[in-house]
């Protein structure tokens, strides 16, 4: 690719995105370039504190478990506070417990309050990430998540250099810098980020006095939806190989005789990676349905960490470290592209929350996991399976892809035309879904009765304007009504966004 096209590249990345989300990177960004206390807690423990190894993994584990309560607490939150109070109450949380952790100094007091770090800090994810799929259309949404993923990566590579500077002065200064980014990041939201959670809409037909109202969203729902649910599952896989390089990577390097310079100049790869093809990239996935992106992210992760194996010099190890990092920039935005098309409007945040939950237990069970295979079969034996599990996530997503097309989206059925005087149901046209499979009711019944049809997992459009319209689903897009005869029907299923139309 010449300069030239990688500049356009650049340019069609970051163009015709809302303001607020630029704000809200920002503030990713911010917080990020903070994040000091999570990549130094262990060296803090054992070599500032004396600390055994054994204690610094204890608090670790701990500080994860907090992460995973949190993701799912913060995912109701998010849906029945707003996403800007979730935000500031997480960010000011976390100022407040980081720069106590840099205080205390009881063992127990330390691993308590390492656990309230970890569970502050991760609240903020499913409000992120929820309100970039408010705030940003539908067709870009996998673009603002690349962004946002690529200012994450951004602020780490940065963070993790002056953090080893900055702890020269001391550890007490590097957790009170945290705290202070932490704050800054939170004064951003509170100025420059208004809500963006969606007004619940009146029910539909509540005007002509038909009783249809929404379907609460709660976490039952969540756990009942499969396909999104598969998702979960296939997410927990990818993201426990992901964890292996911060766990046993370095210790199999150790074994191998490399220093933690030789480790740090390896897996700097992974950073600088994704800083300089992130954003290029993006233009690529964007308009590219996710299953056979994810299934080629996921053989490429299990490819990468299975080069592993046959690694036994720096740059055999920053080889195998390309070959999975290709697989993670392909596999984040892609994943939280498709996480927000699943999820319907009133409940992003539980959505995101049960997302958030598979990363924040992969870094709980990954590091037992994978110590426990290194230590009985070695670390050849662990990175052999996790080729397989590479091939296993790759295996789900080819079965999620043709379950969703097996089951397109739901509703009342769409097109040009719906049901006049007579009764006779709405002819489906190529702008609307047909049928209820894999969801809501969908159909348009004659007379005056509205016929709503909602399914799992879909975002809500009104329609608006002359004597009547019909809403139809079209498989896996968005949605648009078309005018109909004297009866107006509203259908959704488990689709992507369901856009707002009008006809006079």
């Amino acid at each position: 690719m010449s300069v030239a096209r990688l500049r356009q590249a650049t340019k069609e990345s970051v163009s015709g995105l809302p303001r607020e989300f630029w704000w809200l990177w920002t503030s990713t960004l911010v917080n990020r370039l903070g994040g000091f206390v999570a990549t130094f807690l262990a060296m803090y423990l054992t070599a500032d504190r004396g600390y055994s190894a054994m204690f610094a993994g204890l608090v670790g584990a701990l500080y994860g478990l907090g992460g995973a309560v949190s993701a799912v607490v913060a995912g109701v939150l998010t849906d029945r506070l707003g996403r800007r109070p979730t935000l500031l109450v997480s960010q000011l949380s976390t100022a407040a417990t980081v720069a106590a952790l840099g205080f205390v100094q009881d063992p127990v007091a330390i691993a308590v309050v390492a656990c309230l770090v970890g569970m502050t800090s991760n609240a903020s994810r499913p409000a992120v990430q929820a309100m970039i799929a408010d705030i940003v259309a539908p067709k870009d949404r996998v673009r603002a998540f690349s962004l946002n993923y690529w200012a994450i990566n951004l602020g780490f590579a940065v963070s993790a250099a002056a953090a080893g500077l900055i702890a020269r002065h001391g550890y007490l200064t590097l957790f009170l810098a945290d705290a202070g980014m932490t704050l800054a990041c939170a004064l951003i939201v509170f100025g420059k980020l208004p809500e963006s959670r969606p007004a619940r809409p009146e029910p539909a037909g509540a005007a002509l006095g038909v009783d249809a109202p929404e379907p609460a969203v709660g976490l039952g729902t969540v756990l009942r939806d499969r396909r999104f649910m598969a998702v979960v599952g296939l997410s927990f896989l990818i993201a426990t190989l992901i964890q292996q390089a911060f766990v046993a990577l370095p210790v199999a390097m150790g074994a191998d005789g490399l220093s933690s310079t030789d480790f740090g100049l390896a897996i700097a790869t992974n950073g600088a990676l994704i800083v300089a093809v992130q954003i290029p990239v993006t233009r690529f996935l964007e308009r590219r349905e996710p299953a056979p992106l994810l299934i080629v992210s996921a053989l490429l992760t299990g490819a990468g960490f299975g080069l592993t194996a046959f690694a036994g010099s720096v740059g055999m190890y920053a080889v195998a470290v390309t070959v999975w990092t290709l697989g993670e920039i392909i596999n984040s935005p892609t994943q939280m592209g498709l996480v927000a098309r699943l999820s319907p409007t009133h409940g992003r945040g539980r959505y995101q929350g049960m997302y958030t939950l598979s990363w924040s237990l992969a870094s709980l069970i990954a590091p037992l996991a994978g110590g426990a295979v290194m230590d009985r079969f070695g670390a050849d034996a662990l990175w052999a399976s996790s080729a397989v599990v590479g091939l296993v996530a790759a295996g789900g997503y080819a079965a999620l892809g043709r379950a969703m097309r097996s089951r397109p989206a739901a509703g009342g059925s769409g097109g040009s035309g719906g049901s006049g005087a007579s009764g006779a149901s709405g002819a489906s046209g190529a702008s609307g879904g047909s049928g209820a499979s894999g969801g809501g009711v969908g159909g348009a019944a004659g007379g005056s009765a509205p016929v709503v049809g909602a399914g799992v997992g879909d975002e809500a459009g009104d329609a608006s304007g002359g004597a009547a319209h019909a809403g139809g689903v079209g498989a896996g897009g968005e949605v648009h009504s078309g005018s109909g005869g004297s009866a107006p029907a509203v259908g959704a299923g488990p689709g992507r966004a369901v856009g707002d139309a009008s006809d006079g």
